[in-house]
């Protein structure tokens, strides 16, 4: 099976590992992962946050590792219909990018077309700035984003922070220390079998 294409959305100051660790674990069992960014072009930069909970009564952020954009926004928004999957990474980025028409309009291709969206901690602000993604969804997410998932009509999953949820083609977690659970179940969603010999 050939590997597919996956639009990882993004913004400055998205999360670094749900960048990261996404990226090369999908690249490395041979998908094609494009990092888009609204008004960026491929070989721009983006700054990235890294979040943790240190004992606080929030998180706590500190500057991530610079990624490099691999992919211009405006050839991914011409070219939507040779992605298999969406990807909205979570962080400080889906708090601003999803109030983009532009962003707005790629998940709205996805969920329509009823192709694969995956998302994680704040990734689901992105899905819910477009009516109906989550509605009758039952979608995990970083705690502080359950009044918005409620409120757009889905049913919010208080995962362990190790676990992944899958509801059809969606698949969710609570944060980057999900990646690998979350990974597992956006493979299989893809299609994609791993046989250990």
């Amino acid at each position: 099976m050939p590997g597919k294409k996956i639009l990882m959305l993004t913004g400055d100051f998205t999360e670094e590992y749900e960048i990261f660790v996404f990226q090369q674990a999908m690249e490395a069992v041979g998908h094609t992962v494009h990092i888009v960014c609204p008004d960026k072009k491929a070989g721009d930069i983006l700054r990235t946050s890294l979040h943790d909970f240190e004992g606080d009564q929030t998180y706590t952020e500190k500057l991530g590792h610079n990624v490099t954009i691999n992919k211009t926004f405006s050839e991914a928004e011409d070219q939507l219909d040779q992605y298999h999957a969406v990807y909205c990474a979570g962080g400080r980025g889906p708090e601003y990018i999803r109030t983009d028409k532009r962003v707005q309009a790629m998940v709205r291709h996805f969920h329509e077309q009823k192709k694969p969206i995956f998302t994680i901690c704040h990734g689901v602000q992105i899905l819910i700035a477009v009516d109906g993604v989550v509605r009758g969804k039952k979608v995990g997410a970083l705690g502080a984003c359950e009044p918005e998932v409620t409120l757009a009509g889905g049913t919010y999953i208080d995962l362990s922070p190790t676990e992944a949820y899958v509801d059809g083609t969606m698949v969710s977690a609570k944060g980057w220390t999900a990646l690998a659970a979350f990974m597992r179940e956006c493979l299989k969603v893809l299609g994609t079998e791993i046989h250990h010999s």
